[in-house]
């Protein structure tokens, strides 16, 4: 696909916030897309303040956040599959991604689970490998039940929103809990990838929790089968 073409900054005049973030919302949807450095490029101002402008506006549902930028919600949108229908989808592709996955981890790391069909198959292993000390930061319900009982895991679950769909905690507290912490890798699931957005996903608090948990790790590993492509 053709790169857009970013047209010269806005920075004749102070934008208020409100404006600015209406023109980005403008500017997503003639484009398809748009990236936090090329909207600060724009705009003329900080990427951090690109970025909490993006993640206000995806609260609010008027573009979708993927992984660097930003899509319209159109483009962005796809059906919110239960977890346990996706389960019994490319189940035999998960269970390979999840042993691989698994055996990239080391004794005594801190990990962070997202939640999804994959990312489970990634914990089934751990229940299975022999770890010293391994904790485990996750917002999955189900991913943290799976590595209960085993005293040499240390889960850190993360409060929030209950997304029914997918047994995952989001929004605001979830971020909040998440943003004093740090991880060695992150294993991220996704519901697209695209080589020209990035990873995507239909919730805009669910990609809001992800880009945190990208910040916040050493290394993030997405882990999805051949249907997200």
């Amino acid at each position: 696909m053709k790169r857009p073409v970013i047209e010269a900054p806005i920075a004749s005049r102070r934008l208020l916030v409100e404006e600015r973030r209406r023109l980005i919302v403008d500017l997503v949807e003639k484009q398809g897309r748009a990236t936090v450095e090329e909207l600060a490029t724009r705009f003329g101002t900080s990427t951090v303040t690109i970025r909490a402008d993006l993640d206000a506006l995806a609260r609010s549902s008027a573009i979708a956040r993927s992984h660097g930028g930003a899509l319209p919600m159109a483009a962005a949108a796809t059906h919110d599959t239960p977890l346990n229908i996706k389960e019994t989808r490319w189940h035999a592709q998960k269970l390979r991604i999840g042993e691989a996955a698994a055996k990239m981890i080391r004794d005594g790391e801190t990990i962070i689970l997202d939640s999804g069909s994959t990312t489970v198959e990634i914990a089934r292993q751990i229940r299975q490998m022999k770890f010293e000390s391994l904790t485990v930061i996750t917002n999955a319900l189900n991913i943290a039940m799976e590595l209960s009982g085993l005293p040499q895991i240390r889960v850190m679950m993360l409060g929030g929103l209950l997304r029914q769909t997918s047994y995952s905690l989001v929004g605001p507290d979830a971020e909040q809990a998440l943003a004093k912490l740090s991880a060695d890798r992150l294993f991220l699931g996704v519901d697209g990838l695209d080589p020209n957005v990035g990873v995507t996903t239909p919730d805009p608090l669910e990609a809001a929790l992800n880009a945190l948990m990208i910040r916040v790790s050493r290394q993030t590993i997405a882990v999805l089968d051949a249907s997200k492509l």
